[in-house]
């Protein structure tokens, strides 16, 4: 099995890419999948999350107000590490259980997999990368305001870190359809790995 990492700042188009390789027969792990699993009603990592940010963070069904957390954890660097600190061991140990009971090669989509220093453990690693300014605009179409898409980038590594762990860079600034052949290159650099 080799297991591949894919990343990218939020708003770069990771989840395509990642749609895009599991159509070409990876087996992929969303690590933003595993972390909303990891919070929901109920489970002892969102119990601490209320406490630490408050429980306007619940919704009336004690389900997650992702937005409210967002706009409580990310307004500077030791909030977010607070947050970080309590979900990524847990999003951690859910993933090295779906790597292990995975059919075959892994694609694992992990936005802060540099920022964690988890591209070190990967076989290949893949990064998406668009301009900050692309970014900001495509969050404000999932509806996110321009003032937070923008904290939410700074929140992250800067992207000549992340595009320095790469072995492969995607560039997704063009049209959907400019990422199938570079799709396409990345599998088959995949598939020379021994």
């Amino acid at each position: 099995m080799r297991l591949i990492g894919l990343t990218g700042g939020i708003g770069s188009g990771k989840t395509t890419v990642a749609r895009m390789l599991g159509d070409r027969g990876f087996h992929v792990i969303d690590a933003d999948a595993i972390a909303r699993d990891i919070v929901a009603p109920g489970s002892p990592a969102l119990q601490e999350l209320s406490e630490i940010f408050g429980s306007g963070i619940l919704l009336p069904d004690g389900s997650l107000n992702r937005g409210e957390l967002a706009a409580r954890a990310f307004i500077d660097k030791e909030h977010t590490e607070l947050l970080n600190s309590i979900t990524h061991p847990r999003i951690h140990e859910e993933t090295q259980k779906r790597i292990a009971a995975a059919p075959g090669d892994v694609v694992y989509d992990m936005p802060l997999l540099v920022d964690n220093d988890l591209h070190h453990d990967m076989d290949l690693v893949i990064v998406v990368d668009v301009d900050p300014e692309t970014r900001v605009k495509r969050l404000a179409g999932r509806g996110i305001g321009e003032e937070d898409a923008r904290r939410r980038i700074a929140a992250q590594i800067p992207d000549e870190v992340r595009r320095a762990a790469a072995d492969i860079i995607i560039d997704n600034n063009g049209a959907p359809e400019d990422l199938i052949p570079q799709v396409e290159a990345a599998v088959a650099k995949i598939n020379e790995l021994p």
